[in-house]
């Protein structure tokens, strides 16, 4: 029988590529090979301090939520796919009992398993399981890459959503890491004609400009808030009615409450620290609505559906490949920032 061989967090730093159980398969999942998982923000910042938002390292993890692959066995319950169909995993397996399941709002639910979280091994491994109500087909004219990068498009559509976006959309993303970016390019599908990126990274700025943005704005360490603020204002000739914070400093979501125009929309979509300090009675004497975006909800069929039609494109998108053998070197350049969106391929 195969080996199931996985890229396993110990501790802070510490990822090994060992062997890892087989996984067994109930009447409602199905058993998937891997073909590809992409690194997310979120698995980084787990690899390099053993925690993530609520999320703590008490044992051992499989990382990795951003997996695609090809489907090899399904449960006896499973109709909707089948041996050989290549599939991309939406990374949750809610409890579908809980007020939030019963209202279609799965992505609050408080007992999820989540890949890549305790409890719930994720993909960067051979062989995974899940439920099979989760796991889309790829369409026939998208890379299994592409299939794999459908994750965080998947919650950037998400965040839009709640953000508001529509046609005529002045926009500021905070951060252009690989949310940032696709929140981004996202709006511009949605109908945003104006958008801004900022960043402390100056060739994360290149990609962006590259990918969807109009302006970019490179963050000093020098420049206080207010700076920031005004020169957002120059840049876009106003202030962004929508801004979304996509890296969660406390900085950015000061400035996110700051420079949105009177009336407008804040979405923070990057996991920040447990407590901030931010000017909030300014931005909610203004009308100023702020909101969270959490994980993905029902965006899966939307974002195969906009790369398979060419809407969004996550080829450019995806800048750099790994073999699962070298999952840590693929973490540890990632913490450098140069990076947009790594793909391990296993």
């Amino acid at each position: 029988m195969a080996e199931n061989i996985a890229a396993v967090l110990h501790g802070p730093c510490d990822l090994r590529i060992e062997k890892w159980p087989m996984p067994e398969i109930n009447d409602y999942e199905v058993l998937i090979k891997i073909d590809c998982c992409g690194i997310c923000g979120s698995d980084l910042k787990m690899y390099s301090a053993g925690r993530c938002g609520a999320d703590r390292l008490t044992e051992p993890i499989v990382l990795g939520h951003e997996g695609a692959g090809f489907v090899i066995k399904v449960g006896s319950k499973v109709s909707s796919l089948a041996a050989g169909d290549r599939v991309a995993i939406e990374p949750t397996q809610p409890c579908r009992a809980c007020e939030f399941c019963r209202q279609g709002r799965y992505n609050l639910c408080p007992e999820p398993r989540y890949c890549s979280t305790v409890g719930a091994p994720g993909s960067l491994c051979h062989y995974y399981k899940h439920v099979a109500d989760f796991c889309h087909k790829i369409p026939d004219n998208l890379s299994m890459e592409e299939g794999a990068a459908v994750q965080p498009l998947a919650i950037t559509i998400h965040a839009c959503g709640r953000a508001g976006i529509k046609v005529g959309t002045t926009l500021l993303v905070l951060g252009a890491g690989p949310i940032g970016v696709l929140c981004a390019m996202t709006a511009r599908a949605m109908g945003a004609t104006k958008i801004l990126i900022t960043d402390v990274v100056e060739s994360r700025l290149e990609t962006a400009k590259k990918l969807g943005a109009d302006f970019t704005l490179l963050i000093r360490k020098e420049y206080s808030d207010q700076q920031v603020v005004d020169k957002i204002r120059e840049m876009l000739g106003t202030s962004p009615n929508v801004t979304m914070d996509a890296c969660g400093f406390a900085s950015a979501q000061r400035v996110a409450m700051m420079v949105t125009r009177s009336g407008g929309t804040v979405v923070v979509v990057g996991i920040g620290a447990d407590t901030v300090e931010v000017p909030l009675t300014g931005a909610l004497l203004r009308e100023v609505d702020v909101r969270g975006a959490f994980r993905l909800l029902n965006s899966y069929p939307q974002a195969l559906a906009a790369v398979s039609s060419g809407a969004i494109d996550l080829k450019s998108f995806i800048t750099h490949r790994f073999p699962l053998e070298k999952a840590r070197e693929a973490m540890e350049y990632a913490k450098t920032g140069e990076p947009m969106k790594i793909i391990i391929h296993m």
